[in-house]
């Protein structure tokens, strides 16, 4: 834990460059969306900047199904992302080696984490996308990854901005092992960014 007070505490050093003094902050123009393993940094990633990137983590990288009046965190960040903030680009962004798909795949609860099995089980379609007639030789994590964004875009503030097209989604898939990041395109394929 130590480094990491020590790291916290040189922060004002470090971020000197990037505070604006009296100006307002920009609002940033893109939200990330992604898995809470600590192995993927949006910032990293992406090379953004202190507020230009909104994010979202969540166990798994889950996005609960819109339903009226089930209010949940990950469908008020989005909302306000979107309604408030007004980006114009939303990253969804999946990752290798998570240990959330790994569980769902095997159909195996972890014991000593009931409840995040129970959030596992709101991937909707996983047995359709998950047959081997389906989509034979597909990676589950990327058929996770698609899972989330239909239902990500199934909540009315995206569906308005998409089908206005003031606002794009990504598809973005990091591979662990070797950091590169894959991207889905329109022909059904994750290819090279």
């Amino acid at each position: 834990m130590q480094p990491l007070i020590d790291h916290a505490r040189l922060a004002p050093q470090r971020q000197a460059g990037h505070r604006t003094g009296g100006a307002p902050t920009p609002a940033p123009r893109a939200m990330f969306i992604a898995c809470s393993d600590a192995r993927l940094v949006p910032t990293e990633l992406t090379g953004a900047r202190p507020g230009e990137l909104f994010e979202l983590r969540t166990a798994g990288n889950v996005i609960p199904p819109h339903r009226i009046g089930r209010l949940t965190a990950e469908a008020a960040t989005v909302e306000y992302a979107v309604n408030v903030l007004r980006i114009t680009d939303m990253i969804l962004c999946g990752h290798s080696q998570c240990g959330a798909v790994q569980a769902r795949t095997r159909s195996q609860a972890p014991r000593t984490a009931p409840t995040m099995w129970l959030w596992l089980l709101q991937t909707h379609h996983w047995r359709r996308l998950n047959a081997p007639e389906a989509n034979p030789g597909a990676d589950p994590g990327h058929l996770h990854l698609l899972a989330q964004a239909d239902k990500l875009r199934r909540y009315p503030a995206v569906t308005r901005s998409l089908r206005s097209g003031r606002l794009r989604m990504h598809l973005w898939y990091y591979d662990v092992s070797t950091a590169t990041v894959s991207a889905y395109e329109e022909s059904g394929v994750f290819a090279p960014l």
